[in-house]
């Protein structure tokens, strides 16, 4: 139990996709003006990590055994065929969450934040239920990532301090790299003993 409990925060916090390995930058920036936007795309990537570990750990202990070369293209046809379910199912059900996530949507699919999570899960031997908890918490931890930093740019778009040199683009990233900076004093939270 405290190996999952371990895998769990380790991948929310001290091992964070965004904020440590910087995997899925690209949503993490382009989606993260709105706090509800930025929460909703946090919740379908969630459930496409989930999706994804389940499938790799399947490839990989059924179909892949012989043929792990294999595995890299497996994972991207998973991938990509799981957001295209969900791009549906939001179309479907929200078509204002649809519009307000535009682009980024169909970008989960090329997110390296997705394939990192199955070529992670596959390469520390995870099993089902190692490599579930491992996406929740990775999961989680970009959602994480994408909420604190749509907060801070709302925060940051109604302050009138911000001179007008940094606003936009550099107040951005700005924010991001405090962000990385302070995610990095949870890498002492559990020691390896």
């Amino acid at each position: 139990m405290s190996d999952l409990v371990w895998i769990f925060v380790s991948a929310l916090l001290i091992n964070n996709f965004v904020l440590s390995y910087f995997l899925g930058l690209c949503p993490f920036l382009g989606v993260s003006s709105r706090l509800d936007t930025a929460f909703r795309l946090g919740l379908a990537n969630i459930f496409v990590m989930l999706i994804t570990a389940f499938c790799a750990w399947f490839l990989n202990t059924y179909i892949l055994i012989h043929a792990p070369y294999l595995r890299l293209i497996s994972f991207i046809v998973v991938i990509a065929s799981t957001v295209q379910f969900i791009e549906m199912v939001i179309k479907k059900l929200s078509p204002a969450l649809f519009r307000a996530l535009g682009i980024f949507l169909p970008l989960i699919t090329t997110n390296c934040a997705i394939l990192g999570l199955a070529i992670f899960a596959t390469n520390r031997g995870y099993g089902l239920l190692e490599g579930m908890v491992f996406a929740l918490g990775a999961g989680a931890g970009f959602t994480l990532a994408l909420v604190l930093m749509a907060g801070l740019r709302e925060e940051v778009e109604m302050a009138t301090e911000v001179p007008a040199l940094i606003r936009g683009t550099a107040m951005n990233l700005i924010i991001a790299g405090i962000l990385s900076m302070a995610f990095m004093g949870f890498a002492g939270l559990f020691s390896s003993t």
